[in-house]
């Protein structure tokens, strides 16, 4: 874009937000001092300082007010991660508290989702209307109330309601986050910032499992929502009072695009209610997920013709024409996979492999989360010296090397054996977000930050929910292969086979009424423990491909800027 000096002559390339308050350049064309779409943080003064980096003009002094406002939005960023993951270890203790079927309780968890993939993209249009603050607020406050509704539901139904409303309300407490990073801070502190924001983001699914297995054996299922009580009146209370980014624009309002959002919801809920029950409902076969699945893709049709043509769309497709941000959003989709799908198979490995129980589980995957902990200084440093799509590379061919070592496994493979893979792993997860983050959303005008960092996360969200369908997919049928190889090996005629049986006979006389037929229990035992360490390490290795052939990518991506730690263009 040409940014325009005080006497209206296109001058050098410095990223004035058009709709800036403060900026002397734009006043003329502009019909109120609140103008329309403004969605970034008033300038101290239309020109940066001599020696500044490119973009300063457009920014603001960043106070210790503006820190303590953006710092209690990434805590709500974090609750609102956080949940996503932090049931997935207890699920089986609800669902003995709510008296749930096991069909049902999987919707503790889905119900979220759903709600929060729907919430996501619109969040960029309700910040543009309500602002940051009012938003934000809302959001937290929400997230809040619903948070103890849930610890309090006495039915799988209404908990599922609960979940729903929690997830879409918190949902919009994610991309306003990132949106607010890059429309507060000036380019040269967006390094640490993104340090910040890339250690929450990927740290709170990592550590879910973990707090929530403590909370659920230390007190009960109850906690894992009535913790979120006391930091959310706080979040509520500090952004209210501290968070002033921009103002709202109540004349969005007029022709806000109700059809869109319908179609929108339907659209992603439908995708996302496929993706999630289809590998459990054997996809098509099942009724509901070949009806949700038709809805989805009419839905999506009428989605994509609608923000197309409609004048003021809900969604704003046009940030996907910038190579860097459609890239990044891929990247982003691809994080997804790796991140929530590792976190998904190592504690069900744990569980039905080793049989530890969700404390003992949270403790070893504990040890990704120390090590992002470790790797955000380093990864913040490389983020200001070292080329990004550099540091991207490193990260992706880190993660597929992590995710590799774990596809070792063997049916004693415990907290030593994945302490390596997970060390890899977590070192790797900041050199992958903190360039992505910058390479998706760091080449955009201020206008398109709101909207495009919704569809940023969302693409992110995604990944993980289409990986975990893929996932599951992959686990029912390998399973179902390996346990045929194996147990086409287990002919009596072989000396091995018989002599085992014979071991387990003798092992068993004395103990029960027919020993043979325990030993010929255990041997089955045996085969299925076998054949579900073969498929863990098939899925491991899949995963570990995605992130290799990733790297082919990385051809195309743009520099975003003359330095590593990118101005605005």
């Amino acid at each position: 874009m040409t940014a325009i000096t005080n006497d209206d002559t296109p001058s050098t390339r410095i990223a004035v937000p058009p709709t800036a308050a403060g900026g002397a350049a734009a006043a003329p064309r502009l019909p109120s001092p609140t103008p329309a779409g403004r969605d970034a943080a008033a300038p101290s003064s239309p020109n940066p300082p001599a020696g500044s980096p490119p973009g300063a003009g457009a920014f603001r002094k960043v106070t210790g007010r503006d820190w303590a406002g953006f710092l209690s939005m990434v805590v709500g960023m974090f609750m609102a991660i956080l949940d996503i993951q932090i049931v997935s270890s207890s699920l089986s203790e609800i669902q003995a508290g709510l008296a749930a079927s096991a069909d049902e309780i999987s919707w503790v968890q889905t119900s979220y989702l759903i709600a929060e993939v729907v919430m996501i993209p619109l969040s960029g249009m309700l910040a543009r209307i309500l602002s940051t603050r009012v938003l934000f607020t809302i959001a937290a406050a929400g997230f809040t109330l619903t948070s103890v509704a849930c610890a309090f539901t006495s039915s799988i139904e209404s908990m599922i309601v609960w979940r729903a409303l929690q997830g879409f309300i918190g949902g919009a407490m994610i991309p306003t986050v990132f949106a607010t990073s890059f429309s507060l801070f000036p380019p040269e502190k967006r390094a640490g910032v993104s340090v910040m924001i890339g250690l929450v983001a990927t740290m709170a699914p990592t550590l879910g499992p973990t707090l929530g297995g403590w909370l659920t054996q230390s007190f009960s299922w109850h906690w894992l929502f009535l913790a979120n009580v006391l930091p959310g009146i706080a979040v509520t209370s500090l952004v209210w009072t501290l968070v002033d980014v921009d103002k709202p624009n109540p004349a969005l309002r007029k022709g806000f695009d109700f059809v869109g959002l319908g179609l929108m919801a339907a659209f992603l809920g439908s995708l996302e209610f496929v993706v999630e029950e289809g590998p459990r409902q054997d996809w098509f076969e099942d009724e509901y997920v070949a009806v949700f699945a038709v809805v989805a893709a009419v839905a999506g049709i009428g989605f994509f013709w609608r923000v197309l043509t409609y004048r003021n769309p809900i969604v704003e497709l046009r940030a996907f024409l910038d190579r860097n941000f459609a890239i990044g959003s891929l990247y982003s989709f691809i994080i997804g996979i790796g991140l929530y799908g590792a976190v998904y198979l190592q504690p069900l490995f744990l569980a039905r492999v080793r049989g530890f129980n969700s404390l003992q589980i949270g403790t070893i995957m504990f040890v990704t989360g120390a090590f992002q902990f470790m790797s955000a200084p380093i990864a913040g440093a490389l983020s200001k010296k070292v080329d990004l799509r550099v540091m991207l590379g490193m990260g992706l061919t880190l993660f597929g090397t992590g995710v590799w070592l774990n596809a070792q496994l063997t049916n004693q493979s415990g907290f030593w054996e994945l302490f390596l893979p997970q060390a890899v792993r977590g070192l790797s997860l900041m050199l992958c977000f903190i360039p992505v983050n910058t390479i998706a959303l760091g080449t955009l005008p201020p206008e398109q930050l709101k909207n495009a960092s919704g569809l940023y996360n969302l693409m992110r969200n995604l990944g993980g929910a289409i990986g975990l369908a893929a996932i599951n997919t992959v686990l029912i049928e390998r399973l179902a292969l390996h346990t045929n190889r194996l147990g086409d090996n287990l002919n009596m005629a072989r000396p091995l086979v018989q002599d085992t049986i014979d071991g387990l006979t003798n092992k068993f006389d004395g103990m029960v009424v027919d020993p043979q037929g325990a030993a010929m229990k255990t041997l089955a035992g045996m085969v299925q423990r076998e054949a579900l360490v073969l498929t863990f390490n098939d899925c491991l290795l899949l995963m570990a491909g995605v992130f290799f052939s990733a790297l082919l990518l990385m051809p195309l991506v743009r520099r975003p800027g003359g330095k590593p730690a990118p101005a605005d263009h």
